[in-house]
């Protein structure tokens, strides 16, 4: 690969035709484009327009979400998905904040030391405000240098990882670093795409070794993938009067920290849960929730429990709250969507 040739080809193609105009698009602040970059992890564009407008109404600059309780966080992110990127964000901007006095360190080498901050992202960052030449490595990006290079190593291993990065800083250009940074992340999400690549309108595609042999879709290669597994629970979903009972998560595993109703192992075990309760009970329609590694059944029993009575008196400890004030609370996507009803 001609190093030069490869990074205009990017430049022009991104000033032509890639992406523009975007909320985080045309700023130099870190808060902002590390917010923006943070989102984007695993999540498309268009999904997180809505929420980064949101987070930067509530939260307009690091201080603030540095002073938010994570509560507040963790419900304005309900519905992104990947908890932990909201668990982190606010780690990283309260160590910003006590360990930077509220300012971004400029270097990426700086950022990468911070809670949640990785050496794509802390790249990304720098380049963009500071015009750091920094070599970025996301998923769309070995994507696109994988298959412009013919790279043959597999991914899942740590010399082949190495391999790839050194690739990525030998093509760094040494101007407009923000423009072809941006580049080739728009093309590795619009053209170079995991399945069905657009190699014809791929200004790349000339040099391109995938693209030459005819079989893009083999790069990169990954050897290793995670097996999804599959999980069933069963979940509470009590109410009494107006008001559900709601607990919140451990600070570890599946949707961590969230608020959500009282999980049981299996239907038997909420069956005999709630064996001899006052009120009546209703299996809803069953929820069926795809997380990153594994698909989970969610069985729901809705238990109306009368408005005068005593709750009952084995729940673990949660609060009753109203529908309302539960929309205002971190709330994973499929519970959401339940309660709103």
């Amino acid at each position: 690969m001609n190093p030069a040739a490869f990074a205009a080809g990017v430049v022009r193609w991104q000033r032509s035709h890639g992406r523009s105009g975007l909320p985080w698009q045309g700023t130099r602040d870190p808060y902002r484009v590390w917010l923006s970059e943070v989102m984007l992890q695993q999540t498309q564009v268009a999904t997180v327009i809505d929420y980064y407008g949101c987070f930067v109404a509530r939260f307009p600059d690091v201080r603030a979400l540095a002073a938010a309780p994570l509560d507040d966080v963790l419900a304005l992110w309900s519905g992104l998905g990947h908890y932990s990127r909201a668990r982190n964000l606010h780690r990283c901007a309260q160590a910003v904040v006590a360990q930077h006095g509220g300012r971004f360190p400029p270097s990426s080498a700086a950022l990468a030391e911070l809670p949640g901050i990785g050496r794509s992202t802390a790249a990304a960052i720098a380049a963009f405000c500071h015009g750091e030449r920094a070599a970025i490595l996301d998923g769309n990006v070995k994507r696109v240098l994988a298959r412009c290079s013919g790279f043959a190593g597999d991914l899942a291993q740590a010399a082949p990882q190495r391999e790839l990065w050194a690739l990525a800083e030998s093509l760094l250009p040494e101007h407009d670093i923000d423009i072809y940074t941006q580049g080739l992340m728009d093309l590795g999400a619009t053209l170079c795409t995991l399945r069905a690549p657009d190699c014809a309108r791929c200004p790349l595609k000339r040099g391109c070794v995938a693209h030459a042999q005819g079989r893009p879709e083999d790069y990169p290669l990954k050897s290793r993938r995670a097996k999804r597994g599959r999980r069933s629970h069963a979940l509470l979903w009590l109410r009494r009067g107006e008001r559900h009972f709601l607990v919140q998560r451990e600070s570890r595993g599946v949707w961590a920290g969230l608020w959500s109703l009282p999980e049981h192992e299996s239907v038997d075990a909420l069956q005999r849960y709630t064996a001899g309760w006052r009120g009546e009970g209703r299996w809803q329609p069953t929820i069926e929730h795809a997380l990153t590694h594994f698909d989970w059944t969610l069985q729901v029993l809705a238990w109306q429990w009368p408005a005068r009575a005593q709750p009952p008196a084995a729940l673990p400890a949660g609060r009753w709250v109203t529908t309302a004030e539960a929309l205002a609370m971190g709330l994973p996507a499929p519970l959401r969507v339940l309660l709103s009803r």
